[in-house]
C-alpha cells in the first residue's frame, strides 16, 4: 500500500521536473513535451478525475511557463495546448481500457477460484486428534488448479489421504485430477485396507483410461501417495506409487522422509497393469506432522541446478522459529515450506505444488 502512494505521485513528479527544466534551461528549449508526458503517466496510476486533475494541471503549467518565457501564442503555445488536451483524453480513454481489462481479469479470478473449490476442495481443519493444512501453489497465477491433488477423507476405517500428480498439463490435467479424486472418495469409503483400495483405484483409473484412448491410455499415470491412520493415530500406514516420500516431523523437530521399503511405478500405467506394492507403516507419535508434497517441491532448483530437500532446510526453519518460543501450526509450516521453496528458486514456482501437513495433537 505504501509502495503504491509513492508511485501515484509520479505525474506530479514530472510536472515538477519538467517547470525545473524550463526554468534553468535558455528560452528556446521547451518542457512542453515532458509536460504532456504526465497524463499518459497518470493513466495507470490514477483514478479518471486524477487523470483529468493532471491534464488541467499540466495545461495550467505549460500556459504558465510559456508566459513567462514569451511563448505564448497561436503558433507554439495553441498548439501544445490542444496536444495537451487530446494527450489527456487519450489517457482517459486508456484507463477506461484498463479498468474493462481488470473487471474481466477479476472475473475470471473468481470463476477460476470457484472452480478451483469445486475440483479440489479444502480438507477439513481438524479430524479429532487430526489438525489439518493444505495448500495448493501454481505456477501460473492466472490457472489457480492443475494436476496435483490432495484429499483428505474420514472413512469407516479410518482417516485416509490421497496426494498425487497426474501425468500432463492444462484441461487434460484438470480432467484426470476430477477422475482421482471421484474414484478415491467412492473406494476409501469402502476398500477394507490400502492393499484393496490401491487395486480398486488403479482400476478405476485404468477403465477411464481406456474410456478416453489415445495417448491417456498409453501414457495416462497419476503418482500417488495413499496413507491411512490408525483409529488412534498412533501409527500411519503408507503406500507409495511413485510419489515423492512424505516428511515425518517429530515434535522435537526433527525430519525424518518416510521412503517406500520398495519402488513402485505411479498408477495406472497401461502396460504394467496392477503393480503391488508394499503398505510400509511408521509410527506416528504425539506433536508429530506429517508433510505430503508433489514434486513441484522436490524439483525446484536454485541457479546451481541443486534441488531443493525439505528433510535438510525445513527443520533448520523450525528450530529457528522455535527459538522465538513460538511451535507453528501447520498452515505456518506450509507457508515457511512456500516461502523457502520460492527463495531456493529464485521467485516463481517451477512447477504446481499441492502441499498437506497432518499433525497429531501433542496432548
Amino acid at each position: 500500500m505504501v509502495q503504491q502512494s509513492k508511485v501515484q505521485w509520479i505525474p506530479a513528479g514530472v510536472i515538477v521536473l519538467a517547470v525545473v527544466i524550463d526554468l534553468v534551461t535558455p528560452t528556446a528549449v521547451t518542457s512542453a513535451p515532458l509536460i504532456m508526458a504526465a497524463p499518459v503517466a497518470a493513466a495507470p496510476l490514477l483514478s479518471l478525475r486524477g487523470i483529468i486533475l493532471t491534464g488541467i494541471a499540466s495545461m495550467a503549467v505549460h500556459a504558465c511557463l510559456a508566459w513567462v518565457d514569451g511563448t505564448f501564442g497561436w503558433h507554439r503555445g495553441l498548439a501544445n495546448q490542444l496536444t495537451l488536451l487530446a494527450v489527456t483524453l487519450l489517457a482517459v480513454f486508456i484507463k477506461r481500457t484498463l479498468d474493462s481489462q481488470a473487471g474481466r481479469t477479476r472475473r475470471a479470478l473468481r470463476v477460476a477460484a470457484v472452480a478451483q473449490g469445486a475440483v479440489l476442495p479444502r480438507p477439513p481443519a481438524r479430524l479429532g486428534d487430526l489438525h489439518i493444512a493444505a495448500r495448493y501453489v501454481p505456477a501460473e497465477d492466472e490457472a489457480m488448479i492443475g494436476g496435483d491433488l490432495y484429499v483428505v477423507q474420514d472413512t469407516p476405517y479410518g482417516t485416509r489421504v490421497f496426494v498425487g500428480d497426474v501425468r500432463g498439463k492444462g484441461m487434460g490435467a484438470v480432467r484426470a485430477v476430477c477422475v482421482d479424486l471421484g474414484a478415491f472418495r467412492y473406494v476409501a469409503d469402502h476398500a477394507e485396507d490400502l492393499e484393496e483400495l490401491v487395486r480398486s483405484l488403479e482400476q478405476a483409473l485404468l477403465r477411464e483410461g481406456g474410456r478416453r484412448g489415445g495417448v491417456e491410455q498409453e501414457e495416462g499415470f497419476t503418482t500417488a501417495l495413499i496413507a491411512e491412520f490408525a483409529s488412534d493415530l498412533s501409527a500411519v500406514r503408507i503406500i507409495n506409487r511413485g510419489h515423492p516420500p512424505p516428511l515425518l516431523i517429530d515434535a522435537q523437530g526433527t525430519a525424518t522422509l518416510l521412503e517406500p521399503s520398495q519402488e513402485a511405478p505411479p498408477l495406472a500405467i497401461g502396460a504394467l497393469d496392477h503393480w503391488p506394492a508394499p503398505v510400509d507403516t511408521f509410527p506416528f507419535p504425539p506433536g508429530a506432522t506429517l508433510l505430503c508434497y508433489t514434486d513441484g517441491v522436490t524439483e525446484s532448483r536454485d541457479t546451481a541446478g541443486v534441488f531443493y530437500d525439505a528433510s535438510v532446510r525445513l527443520p533448520l526453519l523450525l528450530r529457528h522459529r522455535r527459538r522465538s518460543g513460538e511451535d507453528p501450526t501447520p498452515a505456518q509450516v506450509l507457508e515457511m515450506l512456500i516461502r523457502d521453496v520460492r527463495r531456493h528458486s529464485g521467485g516463481r514456482p517451477q512447477d504446481d505444488q499441492a502441499l498437506l501437513a497432518l499433525r497429531r495433537a501433542a496432548g
